[in-house]
């Protein structure tokens, strides 16, 4: 069977462990969103048949464009099995059953925007003179782990995922753990106010439709020591809310 799942899961900050459970020799394929994993994890692509990530995540650059990475696997199946419905035409990849070539060769099957590709494209430049996938890898374990040692240091905020081995370094989730805490939702919202207001962070509450906590970002294109300059604001914030509850 064709598997499809998503590498990084940035709204409850849990990940795949590596590729070690996808068996090399498979019939379906593996079709992956590295959206926020690309440029952050080594991702096993002799694995990955049919790989889609966008450039607006861990290189900040826009959400409406995006990358995919076929296997000669995947090639081949969008060559040997037609669908019985109508594609649209934007979303062909085949033509009389043979791959369009100038997809991958700088044909666009859509107008983009030229400011956006030129804006990916300076980022790509600069994640190649600061050392490459290496150093955005290390930057992204490195911020993650300075969040984790001020979680470990603390016993009023914990991990969102429990499983140090599923732990995702771009999209680093945490939730409040005091039980004087009753309305975790507001809280946590009353927490992102207070650091935006003062300038420090903004727009880390968690997503809307996951467990109530702080979402941090560590990708690459942070940088560590403001991490460790955010950070106290978080325990400062809590405190002030806390302080309101008795």
């Amino acid at each position: 069977n064709d598997v499809v799942f998503t590498w990084n899961g940035t709204t409850s900050g849990v990940c795949m462990k590596n590729g070690h459970d996808i068996p090399v020799e498979r019939e379906g394929l593996t079709i992956c969103d590295a959206t926020s994993a690309a440029f952050a994890v080594r991702l096993p692509f002799e694995k990955l048949d049919v790989t889609t990530f966008s450039w607006q995540k861990v290189m900040g650059g826009e959400a409406a464009h995006g990358i995919i990475i076929l296997s000669p696997k995947s090639i081949e199946r969008l060559e040997n099995h037609t669908v019985e419905w109508p594609i649209p035409k934007i979303f062909r990849m085949t033509k009389n059953n043979k791959l369009i070539q100038g997809i991958f060769e700088g044909a666009t099957i859509n107008t983009p925007s030229m400011l956006a590709v030129e804006d990916f494209l300076y980022a790509l430049k600069w994640a190649r003179d600061i050392g490459g996938l290496d150093e955005l890898i290390s930057r992204a374990e490195a911020n993650a782990k300075t969040v984790w040692t001020f979680c470990d240091q603390r016993d009023w905020i914990d991990n969102l995922a429990v499983d140090p081995e599923t732990r995702s370094v771009t999209s680093v989730c945490l939730q409040f753990t005091d039980p004087k805490i009753m309305d975790g939702v507001s809280f946590s919202k009353a927490i992102a106010k207070r650091l935006e207001d003062e300038k420090v962070a903004f727009d880390i509450a968690a997503y809307r439709d996951a467990p109530p906590g702080l979402r941090i970002w560590c990708g690459g294109t942070v940088n560590k020591i403001d991490l460790e300059r955010m950070l106290p604001w978080i325990e400062w914030a809590y405190h002030e809310e806390l302080a309101g509850l008795v």
